[in-house]
């Protein structure tokens, strides 16, 4: 595919960088299923590190395109400017850097891109009711440029569109639901559970308890080893997995050593091989999330067959697979959160694994229904213009 060839739709999605993170994972699960030949997909990142995917992209024939400086502003716009002339006409910039996207939209339609389309994955608002007056600016001023710059925009969750786009954005027709889907194909895989936890140094006979997220606040996990340790107080055999990296990982791993839990639990780092780590060696998922857009890595334990214990700051859209769903408020205490968790163990679980992929697989979250409607909103965008 040449950069002149107009027989494909050219989509430029912009992102932080293209490590294992839930949106980045979710482009990949697009790029790899969407219609190549009809969608040209490039990545527009803000860092020159390798990341995760960057190999991949390339091998599907995507670019994967550095633009840096977002934090001052004409850097950016000069680096922004000199992309979209370098790499041919883009019909859409799909931005997915929550707040930023104002500022991307608006050069993007300055450039001339006829679709701009601002997608929200999260929902921020605790956040930012505590951000200081330049913070809180700021918000106002991307969200206003939302508004005008946006030709469309795309929400993981009703809260996520009301963070982004505000709490009457119903009224507003260009701002729509949007669930994030995933590639279920590696659920249905024969997991040699005692081979897996081998690998992982745990035990046969572990209660393990699970988590997916990167290691930065939003995910709390101070509260989640709280939690923890007070399970660990009642069962002998627990152990955690922890799937991820971040920033605050070493703070994590110090209050591991410090709450004598060191040998519990089990720090991965980014794997490729979450589903087979969820089928092969948890029993629970754990997740007390400040706040979420989503929360994929909650569709992903569903599809498992875990059953879920997390807070209920997460939009009712992830609960797809009702029986395994059990919704704790952050206020409880961690001792309180143990008792849930110790008491699902307990129980015999009320729906099989097999059962609860069939449900997410009938659901929006499934790849196949996913990629079509994306591919649906770009043809049907490009088609009004």
């Amino acid at each position: 595919m040449t950069l002149g060839d107009k027989s494909s739709i050219r989509i430029l999605h912009v992102v932080g960088g293209m490590n294992r993170g839930g949106i980045e994972t979710w482009l990949m699960h697009i790029l790899r299923h969407i219609d190549r030949d009809r969608f040209h997909m490039d990545f527009l990142v803000h860092t020159t590190q390798p990341c995760a995917y960057d190999e991949e992209i390339r091998a599907l024939g995507s670019k994967v395109i550095p633009c840096l400086h977002p934090s001052r502003p004409w850097f950016y716009a000069n680096n922004f400017k000199r992309i979209l002339d370098e790499y041919g006409s883009y019909d859409i910039v799909h931005s997915h850097v929550h707040h930023f996207s104002g500022y991307v939209l608006r050069l993007a339609r300055q450039a001339g891109v006829p679709i701009c389309i601002a997608h929200s994955h999260n929902d921020t608002s605790l956040k930012e009711a505590v951000a200081g007056l330049y913070r809180q600016l700021y918000l106002i001023l991307m969200k206003r440029w939302i508004t005008q710059y946006a030709t469309l925009g795309l929400a993981a969750s009703r809260k996520a569109a009301v963070n982004l786009f505000g709490s009457s954005w119903q009224t507003d027709k260009r701002w729509q639901t949007f669930c994030c889907s995933m590639d279920l194909l590696p659920f249905h895989n024969q997991t040699d559970r005692q081979a897996v936890r081998a690998e992982l140094g745990i035990p046969p006979e572990a209660f393990v308890i699970g988590h997916v997220g990167r290691f930065e606040q939003q995910k709390n996990h101070q509260f989640l080893l709280d939690i923890v340790a007070e399970i660990a107080k009642q069962e002998t055999k627990m152990h955690l997995l922890l799937i991820g990296d971040g920033l605050l990982r070493p703070d994590i791993e110090q209050k591991v050593i410090q709450m004598g839990l060191a040998d519990r639990v089990i720090f991965t780092g980014l794997r490729p091989d979450v589903p087979r780590l969820m089928l092969g060696a948890m029993d629970i998922f754990l997740f007390p999330s400040l706040h979420e857009g989503l929360g994929l890595a909650l569709i992903e334990a569903q599809a498992a067959g875990l059953v879920c214990v997390f807070s209920d700051v997460v939009p009712d859209e992830a609960d797809v697979v009702k029986p395994l769903m059990q919704r704790m408020s952050l206020s409880e205490s961690a001792s309180t959160w143990a008792k849930t968790v110790l008491a699902a163990k307990a129980s015999a679980a009320t729906i099989s694994q097999a059962n609860a992929l069939l449900a997410v697989e009938k659901s929006p979250f499934n790849i196949e229904v996913g990629v079509r409607k994306l591919e649906k909103i770009y043809q049907t965008s490009l088609s009004k213009q």
